[in-house]
């Protein structure tokens, strides 16, 4: 009966058979998959103190709430034998006024291709350096509109354009490297969203480079890690990186330990800044995330930022409780007071612009959100 069935088959049915059959396992290796992702966060935020008339300020901040808003595409594609290539495109934008983030760029968070393997994951275009990677899981509040980005803005963005990096993990232990032929083409005006410098010049090499290593170590319940980070000046560049003989390093330590309920992180960032009139300084951090319920979660984090040979020096508390609706949707509150001492006028917010104290000054702030996961 088989051999029967089988001769009333057509011939080029048969040569379609045969065709698929010859291609079948080349397409299951070749599978792959596009992601469509993003968050919005926002809400109303009160800050007072702000300027010499220390008048008190209502809006809506255009950069972040607990984390800034985005959207984004990924995707990746199964080439067999364990390699995988592999893309992301990330826009950053503010919900305030839906304007395009870092510096007006198209996909300013993150615009890279690659390919990946048991062997880790190489990336080309712009990205994340190995200080984001590094404080990840150590700075417990991170980018919320009251955090380390209010103390050091190169915290939340801490990317490069022009940039080749490496990540891979073996066991509990992870190795990290960017290396960035010009860190930022975007002149946003002056920002740490676009600092204007391009490098890639043929007249000077080492004109806006920036390198980045990391080691972490983790396991179930606790994990450390250690970062350098160095990034070059050039003409024309913001924050007094002005030519390439110029820099701006920090070295991150950080560690973190997970208990029952709750998350525990600490870490020290030492910066050398040649752009700044007091170049060398230390930010330390120690903060702790408890789940009150499946639902509701409350944060807090103390951070101290120390100028060595001056008296400029800042303390920052900060405090979060959110309420999750769902996995996608969620509610908070959160708050944070500065307290600046010698000639530092830093805002206690880095949700917008224009709303530092004058030098010396105390900032408090306070803000109610909403933030959706798609």
């Amino acid at each position: 009966m088989l051999r029967q069935g089988f001769k009333k088959v057509a011939p080029g049915a048969l040569l379609a058979v045969t065709v698929l059959s010859a291609t079948a396992p080349s397409a299951a290796s070749a599978q792959s998959s596009v992601t469509m992702y993003g968050v919005i966060d926002t809400g109303v935020e009160y800050v007072n103190n702000v300027g010499t008339a220390g008048n008190a300020l209502v809006r809506m901040p255009n950069i972040t709430g607990t984390v800034p808003s985005r959207w984004g595409l990924r995707g990746t594609e199964d080439l067999g034998g364990g390699l995988r290539g592999l893309f992301v495109l990330e826009s950053g934008f503010g919900p305030d006024a839906g304007t395009a983030g870092q510096g007006g760029r198209l996909v300013g968070r993150q615009a890279f291709v690659g390919l990946s393997g048991p062997w880790g994951q190489v990336g080309l275009g712009r990205q994340y350096t190995m200080t984001f990677w590094g404080t990840l899981d150590s700075d417990i509040l991170g980018p919320n509109i009251y955090g380390s980005g209010s103390l050091d803005s190169y915290l939340p963005n801490a990317r490069a354009d022009n940039a080749v990096t490496y990540k891979g993990k073996f066991g509990g232990l992870t190795v990290g490297a960017s290396y960035s032929f010009g860190r930022d083409a975007v002149n946003a005006g002056p920002s740490p969203a676009g600092t204007n410098c391009a490098g890639e010049n043929p007249a000077d090499k080492s004109a806006c480079r920036e390198w980045s290593a990391m080691i972490q170590y983790s396991t179930t319940w606790w994990g450390l890690s250690a970062v350098y980070d160095s990034q070059r000046g050039g003409p024309g560049a913001f924050a007094g990186l002005t030519s390439s003989g110029m820099r701006d390093d920090r070295l991150s330590l950080g560690g973190y330990v997970l208990l029952d309920r709750a998350k525990i992180g600490a870490g020290v960032i030492r910066r050398d800044n040649d752009g700044s009139p007091t170049p060398r300084s230390d930010l330390w951090y120690g903060g702790v995330m408890y789940d009150i319920t499946p639902a509701v979660t409350l944060s807090g984090e103390v951070y101290y930022l120390k100028f060595h040979n001056s008296g400029n020096k800042a303390f920052l508390y900060a405090a979060r409780a959110a309420y999750a609706f769902s996995k996608r949707t969620s509610v908070y509150a959160t708050a944070g007071f500065i307290d600046n001492r010698g000639q530092l006028a830093l805002s206690v917010s880095s949700g917008a612009s224009g709303s530092n104290p004058v030098p010396g000054g105390n900032q408090f702030g306070t803000m109610i959100g909403v933030k959706h996961i798609f």
